[in-house]
């Protein structure tokens, strides 16, 4: 058979659908909770080491960027999870596989709702508490 007959295409089995992009954002996703960690285990371990450094190194973490980067940390521990419960609604039902297409937009859909939920309130402490307003 040549390739001009092959119905399949060549090259990748993902083609831009919702499986593909579902799949690509939980590998981000868990790939920046896990470095998130890494470095949250290492600077708490600063407290019983250095003091000094741990003080240091929590008072960089106070400032509007890194306020902006915690947003993003709730918004791939949010997304995570919500697909993880995808990931085992079709690992455990039929059902559930027959609509991944629907389920992975009720993931979008209840992580957008937790993210304008959580977002303009975070923000607003965040950028009352940079102006040293509290």
């Amino acid at each position: 058979m040549s390739e001009t007959t092959s119905k399949v295409p060549r090259g990748t089995l993902y083609r831009g659908n919702e499986g593909m992009w579902s799949w690509v954002l939980h590998r981000i996703t868990g790939i920046g909770i896990f470095f998130f960690l890494l470095v949250h285990v290492l600077d708490t371990a600063l407290i019983r080491v250095a003091p000094d450094a741990y003080d240091a190194v929590i008072g960089t973490y106070k400032n509007p960027i890194l306020g902006l980067g915690e947003v993003a940390l709730v918004g791939a521990i949010a997304y995570h999870a919500y697909n993880g419960l995808r990931i085992i609604l079709v690992d455990v039902w039929s059902w559930a596989t027959r609509h991944q297409r629907q389920l992975w937009w009720g993931v979008l859909g209840l992580w957008v709702v937790t993210m304008l939920a959580f977002t303009p309130r975070h923000l607003m402490n965040v950028f009352a508490g940079a102006g040293g307003g509290h």
